[in-house]
């Protein structure tokens, strides 16, 4: 079985959130099963001298926003993985992959459209039996093989249903698609295009990135203007729990962490925390670690973080956030560290720095507004981490409450309601807990040696590629 995998970003070559680990995860453990490529476009920030990353001479040809635009095809071998690479001015020749800092490129519906035209051509000259799609940037090449009649089966996953890729319907013109996908039950969304609405419309298979997070989806709280559409096509929507790869992330033998540990050897988890906090000028030690690592955007409840930002401020504890986004969080969390000693504020992306953090910290602050699955939640685990967190989406799928008897795994604390009230006594129940060391302590190696890996994920998607064919 040929499969051909597209996304937008992948780890380690360019990446905004959680689909670049995902695809770079995935790929990897299905190409022990199957013969695996995997297609991005090569944005120039991506290190092509690093990854090795060289013209492959192949290069196609589209009429796309009303111009004759050439792709170039560039290819590279990583963990064991075939990589394409789609280079194109329009496409490639930005600072982001999406946009600047809390904005989107204007012209991005023709650059994602080059990207999703190269994707439906070397489907065709790849011979493959299944392209799997990823979020609204690579949505519009599902119409694309239907249109060009390629046999190829399609497999499409909604990261996240929030980001749905809207453009003004003139643009159906310019990204080289018919004009009679302008219809309600296919592209159409209010007078607009909708990319997401082509990718669910025209795939075999939809899938999401968690059990409940399908059942959410397909509620007007959580759908996004979409529930309606996505319970028509119910009937080939499955969800599917995301993983990790156990070999990244792994406290015994990360190199971006001072000391190793296991659920055997924890001593040199407190080294790690001790050695976090000197780096962030604290000197104290007696007080529980929490982190925060994410975007910078509504979604992860920053909302609920800055209003009670003061009292969290006096609680017993430390709080350390590390993420970028919507300029003013950055002010807010900014001008709230300077108030409050206990709590510092690290911008940008760093990924070495979030390993350090996971292995630093106690607990994980995570209150999603939402989250289709959420991969933070179990890297903390992995690295002994308590998460709390809102239960919603995935997070309902993978935290359970740190004193069930029942054997789930993955233990932590959580909260229902949503507010910042909520979290607040979700934080306080944290505090309770690391104040009764030996079950604190039976809570993290529990949590250390539970199964996220993306193995499971990789075997699901298997099973649906194998019925597809």
């Amino acid at each position: 079985m040929k499969l051909l995998f597209a996304a937008a970003e992948m780890f380690p070559f360019a990446k905004s959130g959680g689909l670049a680990d995902i695809a770079h995860a995935l790929p990897k453990a299905l190409a022990n099963k199957i013969e695996v490529t995997a297609v991005m476009p090569l944005y120039r920030f991506v290190d092509r001298e690093r990854y090795g990353i060289e013209p492959t001479g192949e290069h196609f040809t589209f009429q796309i926003g009303g111009a004759t635009r050439t792709a170039e095809i560039f290819s590279a071998i990583h963990d064991g993985v075939l990589h394409l690479f789609v280079y194109n001015e329009a496409l490639s020749d930005k600072e982001g992959i999406y946009g600047p800092p809390g904005g989107c490129y204007p012209d991005n519906d023709i650059r994602f459209a080059l990207f999703c035209h190269a994707v439906a051509e070397l489907s065709k000259r790849l011979g493959v039996h299944i392209v799997h799609l990823n979020d609204w940037h690579t949505a519009l090449a599902a119409p694309l093989l239907k249109e060009r009649g390629i046999a190829a089966k399609t497999v499409y996953t909604i990261h996240n249903l929030a980001y749905q890729g809207i453009f003004p319907a003139e643009s159906l013109a310019g990204i080289g698609l018919s004009p009679h996908h302008f219809t309600m039950k296919d592209m159409e969304f209010y007078g607009a295009i909708n990319w997401m609405k082509g990718g669910i419309r025209h795939s075999d298979l939809v899938t999401t990135v968690s059990p409940s997070y399908a059942l959410e989806i397909q509620r007007a709280e959580y759908g996004c203007g979409l529930d309606g559409f996505i319970c028509e096509h119910r009937h080939k929507l499955y969800g599917i729990l995301n993983g990790i790869d156990e070999a990244f992330y792994d406290p015994s033998s990360d190199p971006a962490l001072p000391f190793h540990f296991s659920k055997k050897r924890l001593l040199n988890k407190k080294r790690c925390k001790k050695a976090y906090l000197e780096e962030i000028d604290i000197n104290k030690y007696e007080f529980p670690l929490f982190v925060f690592i994410g975007r910078f955007v509504e979604q992860k409840g920053l909302d609920w973080i800055i209003e009670a930002i003061d009292t969290i401020g006096e609680m017993p504890l430390f709080l350390s956030i590390l993420g970028s986004g919507d300029a003013r969080y950055h002010a807010l969390l900014e001008e709230a560290a300077k108030r409050h000693e206990r709590i510092v504020v690290r911008f940008g992306y760093d990924e070495t720095l979030s390993h350090r953090m996971y292995a630093a910290a106690d607990f994980l602050l995570m209150p999603s507004l939402f989250e289709p699955c959420g991969l933070n939640q179990m890297i903390a685990m992995r690295y002994g981490t308590i998460p709390v967190v809102h239960r919603v989406g995935g997070l309902r799928d993978t935290v359970h409450a740190w004193h069930a008897k029942e054997p789930l795994c993955g233990k932590g604390i959580f909260f229902e309601e949503s507010d910042a009230t909520a979290m607040v006594s979700a934080m306080k129940e944290a505090l309770d807990l690391y104040a009764k060391k030996p079950r604190f302590n039976r809570v993290r190696s529990f949590d250390m040696v539970c199964d996220f890996s993306i193995r499971k994920c990789a075997e699901h998607y298997l099973s649906l590629y194998r019925r597809l064919v």
